[in-house]
């Protein structure tokens, strides 16, 4: 299936409300989403994030269609390393390869990009989908703890 990123664009809130206010899609990044999302407040949060000097935000995409299916970004871009967050909020796509296939277009595009050392990521110890493709592409782990890995990828 081909994939592809492009830059996360506002209208793209008309689809990622809902899959904001999903508790199965949150249950495995570890945190608790407890506020409705709206169409407006996932807007506003595009905004926001569009203008960030320290992050770089994408939207994966799949198809000939184009079909936009989660996001991929690195937030905390300083120091010579950033964090790596991927989200496949369409649950279609779950268990399809695109989790890889995005996570290895955005370390080439910030080999390409950006002038970083390191990648680094937190996921929940029982991700264990997350934890083979991160080590797959050559991600390695720094630390475990009860509840999360926390892992490096040296460019």
């Amino acid at each position: 299936m081909k994939v592809f990123l492009r830059e996360l664009e506002v209208n793209d809130a008309e689809i990622a409300w809902e899959w904001r206010n999903d508790p199965e899609v949150w249950k495995l990044t570890g945190r608790k989403w407890n506020n409705h999302v709206t169409q407006k407040i996932e807007e506003d949060w595009i905004k926001k994030v569009k203008e960030e000097k320290d992050s770089v935000r994408f939207a994966i995409c799949v198809g000939d269609e184009k079909e936009y299916v989660g996001n991929v970004q690195l937030t905390n871009i300083e120091k010579g390393s950033g964090i790596f967050h991927i989200f496949i909020r369409n649950k279609n796509y779950w268990g399809k390869g695109i989790g890889e296939k995005a996570t290895k277009l955005l370390i080439d595009y910030t080999k390409a990009n950006l002038e970083l050392k390191a990648i680094k990521l937190l996921v929940r110890i029982n991700n264990k989908a997350a934890i083979k493709i991160y080590e797959k592409v050559g991600f390695c782990v720094e630390n475990i703890d009860n509840e999360n890995i926390s892992m490096i990828y040296k460019i």
